[in-house]
């Protein structure tokens, strides 16, 4: 027991290939429940909370979420798109965010319960 605790086989031992095949099965077998490792969101790493105060939400949106959407729009497919994620919120308003070279970098998104 010790040998294998400590992993003492020699590498193409009948011993090694063993343990290496019980640890391959534990990694392809044991169902995602155990770790609670869950399928990410659609728009998860696209869409950030930073906070907000007086009753008040922050998000910040990349470019790409709202690229192609005309200006009078994106409201509304922000709130579509927040809907989704299980937020009931209404968006108030949208500010686009902009570099040194006037690209726009990303948005801030303020939105009410």
């Amino acid at each position: 027991m010790k040998r294998a605790i400590l992993w003492e086989y020699p590498r193409e031992s009948w011993q090694y290939n063993v343990f290496v095949a019980i640890i391959l099965l534990f990694i392809f077998l044991t169902p995602r429940s155990w770790f609670r490792d869950q399928p990410r969101a659609p728009h998860a790493s696209q869409i950030v909370q930073l906070g907000g105060g007086h009753g008040e939400s922050e998000y910040w949106i990349a470019p790409e979420l709202l690229a192609g959407v005309p200006e009078d729009q994106r409201l509304l497919k922000l709130a579509a798109i927040l809907k989704q994620r299980g937020k009931m919120q209404t968006i108030t308003r949208i500010e686009p965010i902009f570099d040194a070279e006037q690209e726009v970098k990303g948005y801030m998104a303020f939105a009410k319960p």
